[in-house]
């Protein structure tokens, strides 16, 4: 009986230590954005949340390129809200026109006029969370496409 006891005691206190624990992280704007499941040896450290900058504030470190010698820069990549795409191309050869597509092929916007700017917000807070592509077509006719991920 003495063991048994002895037994069911040590059960109680293994399983009185092993709770299962959940933690939220929320961004500036209060709102919950990741719920994590910690089963043991949970530390307070949660992953930080990279927060999202001004457009205004960004530096040439924070946009993204392909390749470093690129001359297309993009920023951020998973989008929640708004995508700003910059370009460095010559009088000879420009955007013509941007496009956005779903991962079914369909076209949801285009934006022309680019002769004279060097760079575009386009707003993905109407779109699901899911894939897109961001098609650029150049005056030579080549065509340059991003994938982005909207959260």
């Amino acid at each position: 009986m003495k063991k048994i006891l002895l037994f069911i005691s040590f059960q109680f206190c293994l399983l009185a230590s092993a709770q299962q624990k959940i933690t939220f992280n929320y961004d500036a704007a209060g709102n919950q954005i990741v719920r994590e499941l910690c089963l043991s040896g949970c530390s307070q450290s949660a992953k930080k949340v990279e927060e999202v900058k001004e457009i205004e504030a960004l530096t040439e470190d924070d946009l993204l390129k392909f390749s470093p010698e690129d001359v297309i820069s993009y920023y951020p990549n998973p989008v929640k809200e708004e995508l700003y795409l910059q370009w460095q191309l010559g009088e000879e050869n420009y955007v013509t026109s941007v496009q956005v597509y779903n991962t079914v092929g369909q076209l949801l916007q285009t934006y022309g006029g680019n002769e004279r700017r060097n760079s575009l917000n386009i707003p993905f807070q109407n779109y699901p969370g899911g894939v897109y592509l961001v098609l650029l077509s150049y005056k030579d006719g080549g065509e340059k496409s991003i994938k982005i991920i909207k959260q």
